[in-house]
């Protein structure tokens, strides 16, 4: 999977400008503020039609302007490709693939396989269960259309039962019949949703733990541990069991929605125990195993996107990750970092073409 064009028009600090990519390793590099990370989100957004760092679309375009266009030129197992992503004030975003739009969006998702690892990844650490579960659920929707449909379904339904709950307080009255269908779908889709979330952990923890390892070069135990209300009891049970709390809560307080990652260091919460450069690892970590695991299931390298890595890790830590992505296993890798200098000497380790783009 390679990236050969990028052309951008009004998106966020870039008005107009064209790259033109390396097979193997691009380097951004410049001051902070200038846009390097944008050129990166801006590759993030071709595969996933949103913006990594900015939920809130029409804040991409560039202040002076009423649009904005991302457009990538992309091989794919031999066939070019080419992917538009654009965006106009007061109206619907608009994803083509070969000049043919989408209707769906989550249409496009797996199509072209990308990871990305940087500093906004802490969330995953500091914030709450939301961030982990949104992890999971991108990982596994890259390599398996029928979870997303499942997971867009679920949050469906939930908003729905959860709109009947608010309506059977405000009015003062309650329909079990009505919230015995939402049960019934919610336990329906609930049910597949955490099948796949526990086959798929199964997999990806031992990836992580053997990438945790390579980086740290240590013995540190970490850990993942998937939390969940249906390890031990049917979704559908739950919902009747918690009836009366959701009743006064006016949401649905069980369910998929409700599961976590837990992240430990030595069997203590890594968020609290974990030095600065620990947790980095972690997660530099839990996205090389994301990379693996897609590769395993697309056969396809996923473009990987290293957003200011080499910020607060020791040159150690720096060389383990330069050694791990000097190898054909990876494909191509797009960095960004602030100093010029340090990205090209890490660069010329690893032996491979790579372009220099001084923004």
């Amino acid at each position: 999977m390679n990236l050969n064009t990028l052309s951008l028009v009004n998106y966020k600090n870039f008005e107009s400008q064209v790259f033109d990519f390396d097979t193997k390793i691009n380097c951004f590099v410049g001051a902070n503020g200038i846009g390097k990370t944008n050129a990166l989100d801006a590759i993030y957004h071709l595969a996933f039609g949103k913006s990594y760092f900015n939920p809130i679309a029409v804040q991409n375009i560039n202040h002076n302007a009423d649009f904005f266009v991302v457009d990538g030129k992309f091989t794919k197992n031999e066939r070019d490709e080419k992917i538009i992503v654009s965006l106009k004030r007061g109206q619907k975003k608009v994803i083509k693939k070969n000049g043919k739009a989408y209707e769906k969006f989550s249409e496009h998702i797996g199509f072209i396989p990308l990871v990305i690892i940087s500093p906004a990844d802490r969330d995953l650490i500091i914030e709450g269960s939301d961030t982990r579960r949104k992890f999971i659920d991108s990982v596994i929707s890259q390599s398996d259309k029928s979870y997303l449909t499942e997971l867009i379904n679920y949050n469906k339904v939930l908003s729905q039962r959860n709109a009947l709950l608010k309506f059977f307080a405000l009015n003062n009255t309650f329909n079990a019949d009505t919230l015995a269908i939402y049960n019934e779908q919610l336990h329906t889709y609930g049910s597949e949703i955490f099948k796949k979330r526990d086959a798929f952990l199964q997999t990806f923890i031992p990836i992580f733990k053997s990438r945790y390892e390579a980086i740290a070069q240590s013995e540190e135990a970490i850990n993942l541990t998937y939390k969940s209300d249906l390890f031990n009891t049917k979704l559908i049970d739950l919902l009747a069991k918690n009836i009366n709390k959701d009743k006064a809560l006016q949401y649905t307080s069980v369910g998929a929605h409700k599961d976590d990652l837990v992240f430990t260091i030595d069997e203590f919460p890594i968020k609290k125990f974990g030095s600065q450069g620990q947790q980095k690892s972690f997660l530099i970590a839990l996205k090389l195993a994301q990379f693996d695991f897609i590769k395993q299931q697309s056969g396809v390298s996923p473009i990987l996107l290293l957003d200011d890595i080499f910020d607060k890790l020791d040159e150690n830590r720096v060389s383990q990750i330069i050694s791990l992505v000097d190898n054909e296993h990876f494909g191509q890798i797009f960095i960004s970092d602030t100093h010029a200098e340090r990205t090209e000497d890490v660069i010329k380790q690893t032996h491979q073409s790579y372009k220099i783009f001084k923004l």
